[in-house]
This record gives structure tokens, C-alpha cells and sequence, in this order.
């Protein structure tokens, strides 16, 4: 490493530059991701070390990776190339939107709330890129931390679980007790979700926390508990009578057929809202895209207080 030069400053582009490998996970994938030349990547990066004195990216088996020092880096890097771009966006106005925005979201509120919305905003914003982005994958994260992280612009999360972000209260989404068809259709009591097996998502899972809270609030043993990884998985198994869940109304749309669902005992639900960075709320691309998806909520009668609250037995977004 050179020595660096006192008070010099990075540049955005070297600051792109390392952003850009550290999320590809290579020099090469990221000249492939943004139609450059690995050397130039290669340069820019250079510059950046030189500057700071120190290695940002490691290289090996499994990837270029950030050191210690580059992941303190990249934090600011994330603030300062987004500030860049956001000062170019401040600038626009509402009739006259372009740019790119990312938005992440749950499979379900991204399977049954977000499409007419996308389909609104394109129509109004036809200069808007907008991406689609599964909080629930691994590289995410979660909303919450898409978001903090730069990943997304904009995340689907549960209301009472995200105090960092700005957030716009989107509707309501009601657990529901699940169980096979041949049970009928009568009020769920207390003991049915202790006296068998319960399978829910894993323990990390906000849903998994959500209705543990629940069932202790409710004086419900938690003994019959059994985490499982895939909804799907846990569908087929309450279907043939080896137990029942509790799942959110929007993750059971639409219901598998030889399932009822219906409401607790108590009711639980999980409040759904659209997260931002506070400092970017009031940016004019987020704005409208916020302002879209309330209005088509609101159209479609998906709004708070809750979405609406009937036994399950098909279709309910009208």
C-alpha cells in the first residue's frame, strides 16, 4: 500500500467501484453487472485502498469479501453514493419522476398487495424502474435490513417489529387457526392449539416469535411446538390430519383445498406497513410510489383496521 495523502477524499466512482464488487462477490461478476472492464474495477478499488492505507477486499475461495476495515467502509460508502443520487432526485417533481426503485417485500404482501400497485405506478411513472426484492431470501435479510442497508429503497415489513424506518401504515394481516377440512367450521377454543401438534416457521422467524407471545398471553402451552421451513410443507401436513397452524391470512391466499381456516380465540394480527429511511420519506420518486400503494390498498378495500375477517375458503382480494 502507498501512503495515503492527508485530507484527500474518495471519489464516487471508487466508491461505486466498491460497492459494486463487494456485492457481486467478485471483481469480474461486477464488471459483468455493470458493463465495465474488471481492470477499471480493479483501479478505482486501488485508488481507494491507497487512500485509506489499508485493504478493503479480500479475495478468496469462496469470493472477493470485504475486511474488517472495508465493511466500515462500505457502511459510508452505501450513505454517500445514495445521497448522490438522492440529491438528483430531490430535484424532480411529482409529474415528472425518473430513477430506479427497489422495493422488498414478504412473498405473500408481494403476491397478493403489491402487483395492482407496481401496475399503477408504472402507468403513472413510466420513467421509474421498479425491482421486486424477497426480504425473506437469505441475501436479504429482511426488510427492515434491506432498507437500513442500501438494498432496497423501500420494504413491506410488520409495523410494531421496525422502529428505525419511517413507516405508512398499509392494513392489518390477521392470523388465522388452520386445520384440516373435516373439522367443520365452529369457533376455535384454546385447548385445540395445545392438545396437538402446532408447526410454525422457524424460531427466527418474526411469525414463529408473534405466536409464541401470543399463545403465552393466552395460557397456552408451547410443549407441541414444531418449527418447519416451508409453508407448503406445513399445508400437506395439517391437510392429512397430523396437526395443526397458524398462519397470516395473506401467506394462506389461496387456501389449498382439504383446509378451513378461521379466526383465534383471541384475535392476532400482524400489522403490515411500507418502511423508508426517515431522510428519504419525503423524496418525490418515494412519495408518489407510497401515495400509489395506499390508494390502491384503499380501492380495493384492503385497509386498516384489518383485511377482511372471514372463515378462509378461497379468494378475498376484490
Amino acid at each position: 500500500m502507498t501512503r495515503r495523502t492527508p485530507h484527500a477524499q474518495p471519489t464516487l466512482s471508487q466508491l461505486r467501484a466498491l460497492l459494486a464488487v463487494a456485492d457481486a462477490g467478485g471483481f469480474s461478476e461486477a464488471a459483468a453487472d455493470l458493463g465495465v472492464s474488471q481492470s477499471s474495477l480493479s483501479e478505482a478499488v486501488g485508488k481507494l485502498e491507497d487512500l485509506v492505507g489499508r485493504p478493503l477486499l479480500r479475495r478468496g475461495p469462496s469470493g472477493t469479501h470485504p475486511t474488517p476495515a472495508g465493511e466500515r467502509v462500505l457502511l459510508h460508502a452505501r450513505s454517500a453514493v445514495q445521497a448522490a443520487t438522492d440529491a438528483v432526485l430531490a430535484a424532480q417533481d411529482d409529474g415528472a419522476l425518473s430513477g430506479r426503485l427497489r422495493v422488498a417485500s414478504y412473498r405473500s404482501a408481494a403476491t397478493h398487495l403489491l402487483p395492482a400497485a407496481l401496475a399503477a405506478f408504472r402507468d403513472l411513472h413510466p420513467g421509474v424502474s421498479v425491482s421486486l426484492i424477497d426480504s425473506e431470501s437469505e441475501s436479504c435479510g429482511g426488510g427492515t435490513r434491506a432498507v437500513l442497508s442500501g438494498h432496497s429503497d423501500a420494504a413491506v415489513v410488520v409495523e410494531d417489529e421496525s422502529t428505525e424506518l419511517h413507516l405508512t401504515p398499509l392494513a392489518q394481516d390477521e392470523y388465522l387457526f388452520v386445520a384440516p377440512a373435516s373439522r367443520g367450521t365452529h369457533g376455535v377454543t384454546l385447548s385445540e392449539l395445545s392438545t396437538q401438534a402446532l408447526y410454525l416457521p422457524p424460531e427466527r422467524d418474526s411469525c414463529h416469535l408473534r405466536v409464541l407471545r401470543y399463545l403465552a398471553s393466552q395460557g397456552v402451552s408451547t410443549a407441541g411446538v414444531f418449527p418447519i421451513t416451508q409453508d407448503s410443507v406445513t399445508l400437506g401436513l395439517v391437510s392429512h390430519g397430523l396437526g395443526v397452524t397458524v398462519m397470516p391470512r395473506l401467506a394462506l391466499l389461496p387456501l389449498p383445498p382439504g383446509l378451513v381456516a378461521l379466526p383465534l380465540p383471541q384475535p392476532l394480527m400482524r400489522p403490515l406497513a411500507l418502511g423508508v429511511l426517515p431522510h428519504r420519506a419525503g423524496l418525490p420518486i418515494i412519495r408518489a410510489f407510497t401515495a400509489t400503494l395506499v390508494a390502491s390498498l384503499r380501492s380495493r378495500a384492503i385497509t386498516r383496521p384489518e383485511l377482511p375477517a372471514q372463515p378462509l375458503s378461497g379468494p378475498l382480494l376484490h
